[in-house]
């Protein structure tokens, strides 16, 4: 996803699934989503993050889950543009 993708997609999750969905995933994904927020609410979250104790796998499956339906809606509606693989843009 590009950053403006990232952006919208951020306006329309919750907090609470974002930090759950975060939790199990890589620095890479991090990182891309604390560069297209605001430095005072990617640092809130990286704290939080840290503070969170142990969560079932199953939770940060399901916020994971509940991310990818927001972002198939968001491009359903054509606010955002998917990629996939190696598909290219013209």
């Amino acid at each position: 996803m590009d950053d403006f993708a990232i952006q919208t997609l951020l306006r329309e999750i919750s907090t609470d699934d974002l930090k759950l969905a975060l939790r199990g995933a890589s620095e890479e994904v991090k990182e891309k989503f604390f560069r297209n927020m605001s430095k005072r609410a990617a640092d809130l979250i990286k704290e939080e993050l840290e503070m969170m104790g142990p969560v079932r796998v199953t939770e940060v499956e399901k916020a994971q889950q509940n991310i990818i339906k927001t972002a198939k809606k968001l491009e359903q509606e054509g606010k955002i543009i998917l990629s996939r693989g190696e598909e290219e843009l013209v």
